[in-house]
Protein backbone atom coordinates (compact mmCIF):
# COMPACT_ATOMS: atom_id res chain seq x y z
CA UNK A 1 0.00 0.00 0.00
CA UNK A 2 2.86 2.33 0.89
CA UNK A 3 4.46 1.70 -2.50
CA UNK A 4 1.22 2.57 -4.28
CA UNK A 5 0.89 5.81 -2.28
CA UNK A 6 4.46 6.76 -3.15
CA UNK A 7 3.71 6.12 -6.80
CA UNK A 8 0.66 8.35 -6.67
CA UNK A 9 2.61 11.07 -4.86
CA UNK A 10 5.38 10.83 -7.45
CA UNK A 11 2.93 11.23 -10.34
CA UNK A 12 1.25 14.14 -8.59
CA UNK A 13 4.62 15.79 -8.09
CA UNK A 14 5.53 15.32 -11.77
CA UNK A 15 2.17 16.71 -12.86
CA UNK A 16 2.53 19.75 -10.60
CA UNK A 17 6.05 20.48 -11.78
CA UNK A 18 4.94 20.12 -15.41
CA UNK A 19 2.04 22.54 -14.82
CA UNK A 20 4.35 25.06 -13.18
CA UNK A 21 6.91 24.85 -16.01
CA UNK A 22 4.22 25.19 -18.69
CA UNK A 23 2.72 28.18 -16.89
CA UNK A 24 6.14 29.77 -16.41
CA UNK A 25 6.86 29.35 -20.11
CA UNK A 26 3.67 31.22 -21.00
CA UNK A 27 4.21 33.97 -18.42
CA UNK A 28 7.86 34.55 -19.29
CA UNK A 29 6.94 34.66 -22.98
CA UNK A 30 4.30 37.32 -22.36
CA UNK A 31 5.94 39.33 -19.57
CA UNK A 32 9.66 38.65 -19.82
CA UNK A 33 11.83 37.64 -16.88
CA UNK A 34 11.32 40.93 -15.05
CA UNK A 35 7.55 40.89 -15.28
CA UNK A 36 7.11 37.17 -14.75
CA UNK A 37 6.54 37.06 -11.01
CA UNK A 38 6.20 33.87 -9.00
CA UNK A 39 2.69 34.98 -8.00
CA UNK A 40 1.67 35.39 -11.63
CA UNK A 41 3.11 32.00 -12.53
CA UNK A 42 1.32 30.33 -9.61
CA UNK A 43 -1.98 31.88 -10.69
CA UNK A 44 -1.42 30.76 -14.29
CA UNK A 45 -0.63 27.22 -13.11
CA UNK A 46 -3.59 27.14 -10.71
CA UNK A 47 -1.45 26.25 -7.71
CA UNK A 48 -0.56 28.09 -4.48
CA UNK A 49 2.55 30.28 -4.62
CA UNK A 50 4.06 28.09 -1.91
CA UNK A 51 3.96 25.13 -4.30
CA UNK A 52 6.03 26.99 -6.87
CA UNK A 53 8.59 28.01 -4.24
CA UNK A 54 8.69 24.45 -2.91
CA UNK A 55 9.81 23.07 -6.27
CA UNK A 56 11.78 26.10 -7.44
CA UNK A 57 13.42 28.11 -4.68
CA UNK A 58 13.98 31.22 -6.83
CA UNK A 59 12.53 32.75 -9.97
CA UNK A 60 15.99 32.55 -11.56
CA UNK A 61 16.08 28.79 -10.97
CA UNK A 62 12.63 28.39 -12.52
CA UNK A 63 13.55 30.56 -15.49
CA UNK A 64 16.72 28.60 -16.19
CA UNK A 65 14.73 25.36 -16.00
CA UNK A 66 12.31 26.73 -18.58
CA UNK A 67 15.11 27.80 -20.91
CA UNK A 68 16.90 24.48 -20.43
CA UNK A 69 13.71 22.61 -21.31
CA UNK A 70 13.28 24.64 -24.49
CA UNK A 71 16.83 23.92 -25.56
CA UNK A 72 16.56 20.21 -24.80
CA UNK A 73 13.39 20.01 -26.91
CA UNK A 74 15.14 21.70 -29.82
CA UNK A 75 18.20 19.50 -29.37
CA UNK A 76 16.05 16.37 -29.57
CA UNK A 77 14.54 17.70 -32.80
CA UNK A 78 17.97 17.44 -34.43
CA UNK A 79 18.66 13.83 -33.38
CA UNK A 80 18.72 12.66 -37.01
CA UNK A 81 21.50 15.07 -37.95
CA UNK A 82 24.20 12.44 -37.56
CA UNK A 83 26.80 10.98 -39.95
CA UNK A 84 24.87 7.90 -41.09
CA UNK A 85 21.66 9.74 -41.97
CA UNK A 86 20.61 10.76 -45.47
CA UNK A 87 21.35 14.52 -45.39
CA UNK A 88 18.28 15.98 -47.09
CA UNK A 89 15.92 13.63 -45.25
CA UNK A 90 17.53 14.43 -41.89
CA UNK A 91 17.39 18.18 -42.49
CA UNK A 92 13.78 17.92 -43.73
CA UNK A 93 12.83 16.04 -40.56
CA UNK A 94 14.56 18.71 -38.47
CA UNK A 95 12.59 21.46 -40.22
CA UNK A 96 9.35 19.51 -39.79
CA UNK A 97 9.87 19.11 -36.05
CA UNK A 98 11.00 22.72 -35.56
CA UNK A 99 7.91 24.01 -37.36
CA UNK A 100 5.66 21.71 -35.34
CA UNK A 101 7.23 23.09 -32.16
CA UNK A 102 6.62 26.61 -33.45
CA UNK A 103 2.96 25.67 -33.95
CA UNK A 104 2.38 23.69 -30.76
CA UNK A 105 4.79 25.41 -28.35
CA UNK A 106 5.22 29.02 -29.50
CA UNK A 107 5.74 30.44 -26.01
CA UNK A 108 8.98 28.51 -25.60
CA UNK A 109 10.43 30.04 -28.74
CA UNK A 110 9.41 33.52 -27.57
CA UNK A 111 11.06 33.03 -24.18
CA UNK A 112 14.30 32.12 -25.93
CA UNK A 113 14.03 35.01 -28.42
CA UNK A 114 13.32 37.56 -25.68
CA UNK A 115 16.27 36.36 -23.65
CA UNK A 116 18.67 36.61 -26.61
CA UNK A 117 17.34 40.04 -27.65
CA UNK A 118 18.08 41.30 -24.13
CA UNK A 119 21.67 40.09 -24.46
CA UNK A 120 21.19 36.74 -22.68
CA UNK A 121 21.59 38.22 -19.17
CA UNK A 122 20.40 35.03 -17.47
CA UNK A 123 21.77 32.29 -19.72
CA UNK A 124 24.96 33.56 -21.36
CA UNK A 125 26.90 30.76 -19.68
CA UNK A 126 24.44 28.27 -21.18
CA UNK A 127 25.01 29.70 -24.66
CA UNK A 128 28.77 29.47 -24.25
CA UNK A 129 28.67 25.82 -23.17
CA UNK A 130 25.58 23.81 -24.16
CA UNK A 131 24.54 25.73 -27.27
CA UNK A 132 28.08 26.18 -28.58
CA UNK A 133 28.97 22.50 -28.15
CA UNK A 134 25.69 21.35 -29.76
CA UNK A 135 26.15 23.71 -32.72
CA UNK A 136 29.75 22.66 -33.33
CA UNK A 137 28.70 19.00 -33.31
CA UNK A 138 26.00 19.66 -35.94
CA UNK A 139 28.42 21.69 -38.04
CA UNK A 140 30.88 18.78 -38.00
CA UNK A 141 28.19 16.41 -39.31
CA UNK A 142 27.19 18.76 -42.12
CA UNK A 143 30.84 19.29 -43.05
CA UNK A 144 31.21 15.49 -43.26
CA UNK A 145 28.20 15.25 -45.57
CA UNK A 146 29.72 17.94 -47.80
CA UNK A 147 33.12 16.20 -47.83
CA UNK A 148 31.39 12.96 -48.87
CA UNK A 149 29.74 14.78 -51.77
CA UNK A 150 26.25 14.28 -50.35
CA UNK A 151 25.53 18.01 -50.04
CA UNK A 152 26.57 20.99 -52.14
CA UNK A 153 29.33 22.99 -50.40
CA UNK A 154 27.66 25.62 -48.21
CA UNK A 155 28.37 27.20 -44.84
CA UNK A 156 27.03 24.73 -42.25
CA UNK A 157 26.82 27.46 -39.65
CA UNK A 158 24.71 29.75 -41.81
CA UNK A 159 22.56 26.84 -42.93
CA UNK A 160 21.66 26.21 -39.29
CA UNK A 161 21.03 29.92 -38.73
CA UNK A 162 18.71 29.97 -41.76
CA UNK A 163 16.75 26.96 -40.48
CA UNK A 164 16.38 28.54 -37.04
CA UNK A 165 15.27 31.85 -38.51
CA UNK A 166 12.77 30.31 -40.92
CA UNK A 167 11.15 27.95 -38.42
CA UNK A 168 11.14 30.06 -35.26
CA UNK A 169 9.73 33.01 -37.20
CA UNK A 170 6.34 31.30 -37.13
CA UNK A 171 6.34 31.42 -33.32
CA UNK A 172 8.20 34.64 -32.59
CA UNK A 173 6.25 36.67 -35.17
CA UNK A 174 2.92 34.87 -34.91
CA UNK A 175 1.00 38.13 -34.55
CA UNK A 176 2.49 39.44 -37.78
CA UNK A 177 1.68 36.22 -39.61
CA UNK A 178 -1.89 36.22 -38.29
CA UNK A 179 -2.37 39.84 -39.37
CA UNK A 180 -1.13 39.05 -42.86
CA UNK A 181 -3.42 36.01 -42.87
CA UNK A 182 -6.57 38.07 -42.50
CA UNK A 183 -6.43 38.14 -38.72
CA UNK A 184 -6.56 34.35 -38.44
CA UNK A 185 -4.03 31.86 -37.13
CA UNK A 186 -2.73 29.43 -39.74
CA UNK A 187 -4.98 26.40 -40.12
CA UNK A 188 -3.77 22.85 -40.68
CA UNK A 189 -3.57 23.15 -44.46
CA UNK A 190 -1.64 26.40 -44.18
CA UNK A 191 0.85 24.84 -41.79
CA UNK A 192 1.34 22.00 -44.26
CA UNK A 193 1.95 24.56 -47.01
CA UNK A 194 4.41 26.42 -44.79
CA UNK A 195 6.38 23.22 -44.11
CA UNK A 196 6.55 22.38 -47.81
CA UNK A 197 7.60 25.93 -48.74
CA UNK A 198 10.30 26.23 -46.08
CA UNK A 199 11.81 22.86 -46.99
CA UNK A 200 11.74 23.71 -50.69
CA UNK A 201 13.41 27.08 -50.14
CA UNK A 202 16.08 25.81 -47.77
CA UNK A 203 16.88 22.34 -49.07
CA UNK A 204 16.61 22.32 -52.85
CA UNK A 205 19.75 24.39 -53.16
CA UNK A 206 21.71 21.84 -51.14
CA UNK A 207 21.52 19.02 -53.67
CA UNK A 208 24.93 18.11 -55.12
CA UNK A 209 25.47 19.54 -58.59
Amino acid sequence: MAGREKGIQSRQREETVARILAAAERVFADCGYGGGSISRIAAEAGVPKSNVVYYFETKAQLYRQVVSGIFETWRAAADRIRPGSEPLEALADYIDVKLELARARPHGSRVWANEIIQGAPMVQDYLETELKAWTEDRIAVIELWIAEGRLRPVSPRHLLYAIWAATQHYADFARQIETLNGGQALDGAQWDAARAAVKDLLLEGLRPR
